[in-house]
């Protein structure tokens, strides 16, 4: 469900105390206008775009928004170091972090339960943390280091950890997701309330990556749209979205797809580029970003019923849309029209 997290995890793991984002926005002196409702944008999609502030430092992105409106990501400090946050009620609140320097968080459930991952004071390495009203816990690892990646309403967490691969933890105790008769899981990226994981694994028939679903021990491999795939989130109903390359191979060929009762659908593209998809809420709205203005610009989109829309953006030339909730609210990251990376909240009017 994630964007940025390799990113992360190597400025976690150098333990570095300031870091620009690898993105390269396009020139925001290009941008077109957009209308204002109470002094925030409206988006051609008919959205309103609200910035959502840093922790003093100049970087912020969202990743996640729970039913009630919370929002968790990371934002640069004033002194220049990745935090976890928190937003709620136009509050951004930093989570700190497990002792050393940098933290970011990933997702959020419906009780306010946050995970993700955070440098340690034991040589540096990323540990996967669950922080729950006002306190950050360490989830602990099963080797080397871990990483969270989503929370489901029951509390059960998965994750990827070094070298053992992917793991489910519940209270307290973790579990090798890794290997079943149907192939490998190793990298789960979200868990919904019946604690199904979707992710990137192997069949054993299959010599390449695919987009899987792992169900009470089974992996099921979700098939492509025509060549490599990976699942990024699953819904209460078991939809599944992510982005598959097409039978040409070409990565920026590749576009968001909606797999559901065995069939996955390609959900095309803003603007006959690339699409990839990010998350999925309960009524089958799916988020993520392609390309727009041409195939130059990076712009986020809503898909529902059939109709892919472009969110826009702050005001800038760039936007990606990584998560929603049961409301149609999304978040993810906008360029302002200073080219300002900003984690925004988008709601619909």
């Amino acid at each position: 469900m994630r964007f940025l997290r390799e990113a992360l995890t190597a400025i976690v793991a150098l333990g570095m105390t300031s870091c620009a984002p690898e993105r390269t926005p396009t020139d925001p002196s290009t941008d077109v206008p957009i209308q204002t409702a109470n002094n925030r944008p409206v988006t051609p999609g008919g959205y309103i775009a609200v910035n959502l502030g840093t922790l003093g430092g100049t970087y912020s992105e969202a990743r996640d928004i729970n039913p009630s409106g919370q929002v968790v990501g990371f934002a640069m400090t004033a002194g220049g170091e990745l935090h976890a946050f928190l937003w709620s009620q136009g509050v951004m609140t930093d989570l700190g972090t497990l002792g050393a320097c940098c933290s970011s968080a990933d997702a959020i459930n419906p009780r306010g339960q946050v995970v993700g991952q955070s440098a340690t004071t034991a040589g540096g390495e990323p540990n996967a943390f669950l922080w729950e009203n006002g306190v950050m816990t360490d989830l602990g690892t099963p080797g080397t280091r871990s990483l969270a990646y989503d929370i489901n309403p029951r509390g059960q967490v998965v994750g990827e950890g070094a070298p053992s691969g992917a793991f489910l933890w519940e209270k307290g105790a973790i579990t090798d997701l890794r290997f079943s008769p149907q192939g490998i899981l190793y990298q789960p990226t979200a868990i919904n309330p019946a604690g199904e994981v979707v992710g990137e694994g192997r069949g054993i028939t299959v010599n390449e990556s695919h987009a899987v679903l792992w169900s009470k021990g089974v992996l099921t491999d979700l098939g492509s749209l025509g060549g490599l795939s990976r699942a990024t989130d699953i819904n209460p109903a078991g939809q599944v979205v992510g982005w598959s390359s097409l039978a040409s191979g070409y990565e920026s060929a590749h576009h968001a797809f909606l797999w559901s009762r065995g069939t996955m659908t390609d959900l095309g593209t803003l603007d006959g580029g690339y699409s990839e998809a990010y998350a999925i809420n309960p009524a089958g709205q799916v988020v993520g970003y392609g390309s727009a203005a041409g195939g130059v610009q990076t712009h986020a989109f809503i898909w529902a019923n059939g109709v892919m829309s472009d969110l826009g953006t702050l005001g800038g030339t760039f936007s990606q849309a990584l998560g929603i909730n049961p409301r149609g609210q999304v978040v993810g990251i906008s360029t302002t029209a200073a080219g300002e990376l900003r984690a925004t909240l988008w709601t619909p009017r």
